[in-house]
């Protein structure tokens, strides 16, 4: 009986993804036989049963992105990376090192290790193939500092603003550098933890308000009220 789809291809809803004797699952429906994606997302079959993961909770990697990963896995010649998607990304030893890599010298793990941070952009990205990584960029590498949050990837176009006038407002109020991975990882680093936690506050704001209008005046409302806050809890300190 016939499929017609990859393993974890991205389907989107209405597409018919098999027929005959297969049971319809999580985010699809039958319809005259049929089993139909009732979501976007990323198909896939277990005995028998198709099932879509829906994409809201999950980044699909593209070429060119800037995402934020941990390195899960040393290998022989590279490192696995865990970027939030349905795939673990490759970062190869050649791309990190500055001298020519040779396996039977080089020990990986004293170059990045598994639970290291890094700030990376996909370099390339196929169905057959998983994501390969680059850092070979500036302010791309490993993250030595700064506090780490996950949001929906969804919502990375509303946190950075029309023509970048959100997340340039929430940088310019706790004087901090943020960092945005496409993948829903984002990298706050300030001169001190309350101007980070300053930061995190609105942009968890900015999540849980993105569908509502007037949300960048609110948000600047919000960062003055609570910088005032702090400024007349340090005078009575």
């Amino acid at each position: 009986m016939p499929t017609f789809f990859e393993k974890k291809q991205l389907v989107t809803p209405g597409e018919m993804l098999a027929e005959g004797d297969y049971l319809p699952g999580e985010n699809t429906y039958v319809e005259a036989g049929k089993i139909y994606a009732s979501r976007i997302g990323l198909v896939d079959a277990d005995n028998k049963k198709v099932n879509v993961v829906a994409l809201r909770a999950f980044y699909v990697p593209k070429m060119g992105d800037i995402v934020i990963g941990t390195i899960i896995e040393v290998g022989f010649n590279g490192w696995t990376v865990d970027i939030k998607a349905p795939y673990t990304a490759l970062l190869r030893a050649s791309d990190v090192l500055a001298r020519p890599f040779k396996p039977q010298n080089d020990e990986l793990s004293q170059v990045l290790t598994a639970g290291d941070l890094i700030v990376a952009k996909i370099a390339s990205f196929d169905r057959a193939h998983d994501p390969q990584l680059t850092v070979g960029e500036p302010g791309l590498g490993k993250i030595t500092r700064g506090q780490l949050l996950h949001v929906t990837p969804t919502k990375i176009p509303r946190i950075i603003g029309r023509k970048g006038s959100m997340i340039s407002m929430i940088k310019q109020e706790t004087n901090c550098q943020i960092i945005l991975g496409l993948n829903g990882m984002i990298l706050v680093t300030g001169k001190n933890l309350e101007d980070e936690e300053l930061a995190i506050t609105a942009i968890r704001k900015i999540e849980e308000e993105s569908h509502t209008s007037g949300l960048t005046d609110r948000i600047t409302q919000l960062l003055k009220e609570k910088k005032q806050v702090r400024v007349e809890e340090n005078k009575v300190e």
